[in-house]
This record gives C-alpha cells, structure tokens and sequence, in this order.
C-alpha cells in the first residue's frame, strides 16, 4: 500500500495570523500558505498510508475527496510531500548532485533550483497566502517565465491570482533581464519580458532614446529565441502622467511622444518576429486610470512603478531619510487603500494576453437572444427592430446601446467568431420585421444572413442550444449565451454548466465581447475572415449526408479534392499554429505548437511543415490539415472537424509520405491519447503503419540501400 509523507526537506515558518512559509531546503521553494495547509501538511508528519487514510484527511480538511486530491497531487509534485522513504528522499538527493566526479556539487545544486524556481527575487516578491482552493486539480496547468525589473518581479504572485479566478495552474518563475539562462533551464510555455532599464534613455533628448530601447529589446529577444520556441510577449511602455518642460514640452520629440514612438517602433518590431507580441500596457493603465497607478507624478520620470509600493518598504529603509517622513495616510486615501493597483491591472493585461495567445478556453460561437437583447421590446409587439430615425436622435443616443451590441457581434464575424440566436418566437414573424430602413446605418448592424444558424421557436433555449452545438460539432464549452433575461441565463446555467451565460447588465455586453480575450486570435487569417461561409457550407454538407444511402455515396458526391504541400516560407504559419491551437477531437499527439516553433522547422534540415487544402462541390474548406515532422517522426498531426470522416487524412498521410520518401527509408507516427482525440487514434493503423508499442507507429517507404 502506498505512503505519504512530509519531505525530509520541508519545513514550516509561521509568519503570523494564519500564515506560514512551506520553505523547501533543497529546491528553495518558498510557498505562502494558509491555516488549513499547515494543518494538511502537519498531518503528514508521520507516514500515512493510501487509500485508507483518505477518509480521515477530508473529514480533517472538510473539502470534498476530489478537492483534497488535487491539493495533495500540488504538494507532492513541489516536493513538499513525498511517496519516497525517507532513505529514499536522502538517496535520489545525493545521486542527483553527486554526479560531479568530485567536483563541488554547487553548481548542479544551483540547476536545479533554476529548473524548479516559482516566484520573483525575494526583496520584491509579493505573496498572499494559498490555500486548498488555490491547488484544483482540474486548472489548465501553464509555466510562465517574466524578465525585465522591479515592476514584473512585483506582479509574479498577481499574475498567480488573476490566473486562479480563470482556472489557470500558472507557475511563474521571475528573474531580471540579465539572467537569460533561465529561458534554457526551466521549461515554459510563455515568456514575458517586461519594461527594461533602456527606458531611462526614452527621456533623454540627447540620444535616440526610442531606438537604443528597441535594439535593446531587440538583442534580448534574439537571446530568449535562442533558448525556446515559446511564443515571447513584450510589454510597451506607460505613458507618462506628468511633463519635464510642462506645455513647453511639444512636438514630435517631447516627453510624451518619445514613449509614443518607442511603442509605435515596438509594434513594428513585433510585427516582424514570428511567434512575438506586443502587450499594450500603456492602454491598460490608461484605461484604469494611469494617474493613480504610476508613480511618475511621485517619484521619477521614468521609473513607472506603483505610487503604492511606497505603502510596502521595511521601516528599515527609513533610514535614508533620517527616518522623517510625512504621514502616508494621505497616499493611501488617494490609492483606495491598495498599495498593488498596478500590479492587479497589468496583470489582467498579462493574463488576458496569453489567454488569446495560447488559446486557453478559446470560444467559437456566440448565442444571442433577440428580443430585449438585439432590440428593445418584443418585435411582434413592436412591428420592427427599431424606431429610429435622425429627426428622433442622434445614433449614439439610446438606441446607440443596440446599435452597439450589434456592431461588437459583427466584428466577432469578422475575427472568426461564429454567430447563432436562440428565441422564443415565431420564425416567420421574425423573418418579416427584421428589416431595416434605408437611413439605417446597415454596415453596423445584423442581419439573419449574419447568423450561421439558428433556433427560433417555443422549445426551451436549453433544449435549442444543445441542438445548435451538435449541428456545429462544437462542444458545449466553446459558447458564450447572451440573453437579458435572467430566468433563461439561470436556465441555461442550471442545465448546460459548461456554457458561460452574459446579459446581467446590457450596458457592459458590448466591451466583454469585444475585449473578452477568449474571443480573439493572435492573428486574424484568411480562413477566420470566412469561418460563418465555411461552418454554414459545412451544416450543408451535414444535412446531404443526412439524405445519403451511405457514407461511400455521400462522400462521391462531394467531388472532394486535396492540395497536399510542404511549407517553404511564413505566409501560412500562423494558420498552421491556429489549427493546432484549435484542434482536438482529430490531433494526434495533441501538441499545440507556436509559431516561433513551425518557423524554426521551416529553416531547418531536419524538419518539415506540411498543410493541406481541401475543396469540395461546396467551396473551398481553405487550409484544414497540418502536420510537422521532426527527424523521422510525425510529431504533430491535425485535420479541421470539418472534414473528419471524409477519408482526408489517407490522401493528406499519402502526400507526406511520398515527399519523404526522397530523404527517409521509415517513418515514425506517435498516437498520444487525450480525453478528445479518438477519432484520430487509429490513423496510423489504418493506412498501414505497424504497431511498435507505447504508441509508436512505423512505416517502411523503401528499402534500405
């Protein structure tokens, strides 16, 4: 029977209150905990065996048995619970740093500790105590790493926070610009480089300011580059609050517009390096209010940190000022009482920014009521949408809230986001009001055309939108319900949990969908532009096959062609990176792979991009199949739910095989099983492969000369 217990390493430091530092002697993990951690890991202080003393600990914890689980499962992956013995734990450890043939084992010591590092430096880190809530078992783990000063080491713990309220697992290890090594050292899916200390020369009207701190930026991004392909985003620069000459400060090289050029000069540079972007945090401060939360007003021209960290230094550093100071009691009213304003919004901005780029919980449809919702009123009460003409209001006066909501779902069109309604209504009366006069501004506004599908009837908007989704074959996630009655949100909440239901408060719909960062890609592609055309050609191609004897007929009919081809240049990466991105039900390993990563494959020998269009008697499906191949291994194969069952992955396997075969005798498939993927786990299988185990497929191309 398995056991658990405190590591040899851990201990505890009570900090007061109900806090306490898990301190971890050999990795340096220090961990800020709760009362009810401290009791958790208290109870391993001798070993306990599993699964019977389970019962006791949650009865001990009061969490539910999968809670508990996941908070244990945290405990023991940091190292501060371990299945080892306690021989065990010392043996590992000293196998693990005496591997030096004599030589001070220090420097292994060292590794180590990088490759295991959470957190920022210590004088800034900024810590709330975790507790079991904070250690779920289901969050989407990603490891994060920050580079850059004072201001991003502060945020590391925000960012932490920000990530929890979204069910992100983030592990954040934060050390300065300096320390490029640790981008080799310890694994990541996203790199961070916050404001660099060049911005101090922005100021200087004697030097190029903006281009020293772009080729500086520009220098250590080749750096990172050359230690991961994880996609690296770069912060802009606040814009100042406050001016050196004041109104005299003018024209194209004043205070202000150096920052703005730098930015502008950032976003060029962005623009040309794959798998790079640019996090404008001068637009999230200013929108929250950049006055309160930059300290430039306060201390410096160009420090921009947080007025409020001046509420947080140690009494000992009153020193420098003979330890007179003013009262801070005035400081503190003008910040709310929160020191950490900057830290909170910036991190919002961070977070919402690897959210698109890393397509976490990304959302493919957005359901809309129509009465009270896109229109005021019922529109078989009301005979029309709208009421409106110019001698009545201006466009931006009260109707301008639905021409609004309107214009925000239009641009979700436009991004790729597809559009359905659900209604209790009459179809037909619909079809007949909604229509718009001409003096409407009809770019700005929807149309039936607009909506890929929709549901307009009696039946309960549960029942409708579970009908919508198996249309889409999208799964219950991937949908945002917008609706201003609160009894169908409940509804909806109560019987389709996973789907998110918005429409509390219709005077904030039009900035959630148009900033929610599960509703934006990283670049808008070709095949985004046409997705509605795409998915409505698709809901066509399910209804023939619905009518069809068989499959075989139904896929004749199609008259399907394919375009298999090796990428030799960018143009297409970043569509290659969004099908990987989105693709779960046909991917075979269900790698996701950045676009920095499939252009490091494009330069090289040793590995290829292939992509795959396919066209049928409907239209073109557009780039619906990518695959890489490193070495002699398909490492990541994907195909479009548009085209599953199709018989596409044979001519698209067919294809790369036969551009291998010039350079490979075999060639190796993996099959990595994920809770989605099984419509692609007998790919290999059936066309030809043979089974080496551990999901390992080969296939011989020729014979060996």
């Amino acid at each position: 029977m398995p056991t658990l217990r405190r590591s040899n390493f851990v201990h505890l430091l009570q900090l007061g209150g109900d806090r306490a530092l898990v301190i971890h002697a050999l990795s340096q993990l220090r961990l800020p905990v709760d009362a009810e951690i401290v009791r958790l890991v208290s109870w391993f202080d001798r070993e306990r065996a599993f699964p019977d003393s389970f019962p006791a600990l949650t009865q001990l914890m009061g969490y539910d048995a999968q809670t508990v689980a996941g908070c244990l499962a945290a405990l023991v992956e940091r190292g501060v619970l371990t299945e080892k013995s306690e021989e065990q734990e010392i043996a590992e450890a000293t196998g693990a740093l005496a591997a030096t043939h004599d030589r001070d084992p220090g420097e292994m010591l060292e590794r180590y500790r990088r490759a295991q590092k959470e957190g920022a430096h210590s004088y800034w880190s900024v810590t709330e105590a975790q507790g079991v809530d904070s250690f779920k078992a289901d969050r989407t783990r990603i490891d994060l790493l920050l580079f850059g000063d004072c201001e991003i080491q502060m945020e590391a713990d925000f960012l932490r926070q920000d990530a929890a309220r979204r069910n992100i697992d983030l592990r954040v290890a934060a050390t300065f610009a300096s320390d490029v090594a640790l981008a080799g050292e310890r694994k990541c899916d996203a790199v961070i480089v916050g404001a660099l200390n060049a911005r101090k020369a922005v100021a200087d009207k004697s030097v190029d300011g903006p281009g020293i701190y772009v080729t500086e930026m520009h220098a250590l991004i080749a750096k990172l580059r050359a230690l991961t392909e994880a996609p690296i985003l770069v912060d802009n620069l606040p814009e100042p609050t406050v001016k050196p000459e004041g109104f005299a400060d003018r024209g194209v090289d004043s205070h202000h517009n150096r920052f703005r050029r730098t930015n502008l000069a950032l976003a060029a540079m962005a623009e040309e390096l794959s798998g790079v972007y640019l996090i404008d945090v001068a637009s999230a401060l200013a929108a929250a209010g950049t006055a309160r939360l930059l300290d430039d007003g306060l201390t410096s021209f160009t420090h921009f940190g947080s007025p409020g960290w001046m509420l947080q230094r140690p009494e000992s550093e009153k020193a420098a000022v003979h330890n007179l100071f003013p009262d801070i009691a005035p400081l503190a009213a003008m910040l709310d009482g929160n020191p950490y304003g900057r830290e909170t919004v910036v991190a919002a901005a961070h977070i919402d920014a690897l959210t698109t780029v890393l397509a976490i919980d990304r959302k493919k449809c957005v359901i809309v009521d129509l009465d009270n919702t896109l229109w005021p009123g019922v529109l078989a009460e009301t005979g029309a949408p709208f009421a409106w003409h110019p001698e009545i209001s201006g466009a931006h006066s009260y109707i301008g809230l639905f021409f609004g909501i309107h214009e925000a779902l239009k641009t979700l069109k436009k991004r790729g986001i597809v559009l359905a309604a659900v209604s209790k209504n009459d179809e037909q009366t619909v079809r007949e009001l909604w229509k718009y006069p001409e003096h409407y501004p009809r770019d700005r506004l929807l149309t039936p055309e607009d909506f890929v599908t929709w549901r307009v009837n009696w039946t309960e908007k549960p029942q409708n939108i579970r009908s919508i989704a198996q249309e889409l074959g999208f799964a219950l996630s991937a949908f945002i319900f917008v609706d201003d009655n609160p009894v169908e949100r409940e509804r909806v909440r109560q019987e389709l949990p996973e789907i998110e239901s918005w429409g509390e408060n219709l005077f904030a719909v039009r900035r959630r969908l148009l900033t929610d960062p599960r509703l934006q890609l990283p670049a808008i592609t070709e095949e985004a532009k046409v997705r509605t055309e795409l998915v409505r050609a698709q809901i066509d191609r399910s209804k023939l096959q619905a009518a069809s004897q068989n499959d075989q007929t139904f896929v004749e009919s199609l008259a399907i062609q394919c375009d298999v081809r090796r990428l030799r240049d960018q143009s297409q990466i970043e569509r290659v990176q969004e099908l990987f991105a989105r693709t779960t039900q046909f991917n075979a390993t269900g790698r996701k792979f950045s676009a920095g990563e499939l252009s490091s494959f494009l330069a090289g020998d040793s590995a290829a991009v292939y992509a795959m269009n396919v066209r049928d008697r409907f239209g073109d499906q557009g780039l619906v199949g990518a695959a890489v191949v490193l070495r002699s291994e398909i490492v990541g194969f994907a195909l479009s739910c548009r085209v599953i069952g199709l018989g596409v992955e044979r001519t698209f396997l067919d294809g790369i095989l036969a551009d291998l075969s010039v350079s490979h005798t075999q060639i190796t498939g993996r099959i990595v099983e994920t809770s989605r993927n099984t419509a692609a786990r007998n790919l290999y299988r059936d066309c030809g492969f043979v089974a080496q185990g551990a999901g390992l497929w080969q296939f011989a191309l020729r014979v060996a000369a």
